[in-house]
């Protein structure tokens, strides 16, 4: 249950951050797009009603008649797509002197009409895009009252030398559904996108967590194994400690020789410059340091000796002793426990404590392990 509801928390966190995420990237792209949009639309009109503009110019400028220019203007832009955005004129009176829809010429405009109020206010992008989402009075331009009239005038240029002015009308509807279309889009492609890359990563959590929980588990087998031989090795030191005791018991029995089957049952040692004999059962542990071999007791007592340990352990019982390694000679009665230490190695604990640490290779475990076992 733990998995599964670790699981299900990492699906809802990725999801939510995934969510904010895309949020706020949505927000961005379609503000980038509907800018890049609305200035295009923008600079076409400015564009498109200046050239117009321009060219009533040059017809006054030549002499033709205002009427016949008026002409010309209306017979070019009758033609026009008023579904995209079109090109309109009116006087200073607000009389519509040029209209796609010949019905509207002569008309006044009244305040349902949409019309910028000052010639000198240029519509910005941004302008444009708060215009047709918020629907309210931006850069010179008021909110037109009129819900069925999707044309806005975004541009005014006056004609010079007349009191006309040309009108740039960009349908704002178009355009919003334009950018309503372009931000489902983008929710389409996210949320496509967001659930592929929400299930991957579950699903790879999901691996990687079940591949790591694999290898958890085998450690901890691993180490149960350890931990049953060890506690094995253990067990065994108390047993081979008991019967050591017992062989004490009948070695005391027996005559007191020097020798008994080639091995001493004393060593000579040296405590300053005092001669000692300590008896072999008395020896917790045998170690050198520095080229001088130390021989300390079960009490804790430390003395010396002129012997290499390789002389010593041909001396002592290999029943009640065993060469741990180059510096140190054990005896199985000063044996505390046995712990595991690095890579398959064994650390042997002492008593009396040893200020250097007993290891056993790998390589002697398996023979320390028998030895305990004799």
């Amino acid at each position: 249950m733990r998995k599964d509801r670790l699981y299900l928390l990492s699906f809802l966190a990725v999801t939510l951050i995934f969510i904010i995420v895309s949020s706020v990237a949505i927000e961005y792209f379609v503000g980038f797009s509907a800018d890049r949009l609305l200035n295009t639309q923008l600079e076409s009109s400015k564009r498109e009603a200046k050239e117009f503009a321009t060219f009533i110019e040059e017809q006054i400028k030549n002499d033709v008649a205002k009427e016949l220019a008026i002409t010309s203007l209306q017979k070019s832009i009758s033609n026009a797509n008023i579904d995209l955005g079109f090109i309109s004129m009116f006087d200073w009176s607000g009389k519509i002197v040029c209209h796609p829809d010949i019905k509207m010429v002569g008309q006044l405009i009244t305040p349902k009409e949409s019309f910028v109020s000052s010639v000198s206010d240029d519509l910005t992008p941004e302008d444009f895009y708060s215009l047709i989402q918020l629907k309210k009075e931006s850069g010179g331009i008021r909110d037109f009252k009129d819900g069925t009239q999707d044309a806005e005038v975004v541009y005014l240029y006056p004609v010079s030398g007349t009191d006309w002015m040309i009108a740039a009308h960009a349908n704002i509807t178009l355009v919003w559904n334009e950018i309503d279309g372009l931000r489902n889009r983008f929710y389409i492609i996210l949320g496509i996108m967001g659930l592929v890359m929400i299930l991957s990563s579950v699903l790879a959590v999901r691996l990687i967590g079940s591949s790591y929980e694999k290898k958890l588990e085998a450690k901890n087998e691993k180490l149960s194994d350890e931990v049953i031989n060890l506690a094995k090795l253990n067990k065994a030191v108390g047993d081979y400690q008991q019967r050591v005791a017992k062989d004490k018991v009948e070695i005391e029995k027996e005559p007191d020789e020097e020798e008994m089957g080639g091995k001493r049952k004393r060593i000579l040692t040296y405590i300053r410059n005092e001669l000692k004999p300590i008896p072999t059962e008395e020896i917790a542990y045998v170690f050198t340091e520095t080229t001088i071999t130390y021989v300390v007791c079960s009490d804790g007592k430390r003395s010396t000796s002129n012997l290499s340990l390789d002389e010593l352990m041909s001396n002592l019982d290999e029943n009640f002793f065993y060469r741990a390694n180059r510096q140190f000679i054990i005896a199985i009665s000063a044996i505390e426990k046995i712990v595991k230490y690095g890579n398959n190695q064994l650390k042997i604990v002492v008593n009396p404590n040893s200020e250097v640490d007993i290891i056993i290779s790998k390589n002697k475990a398996a023979e320390f392990k028998q030895w305990l076992n004799l």
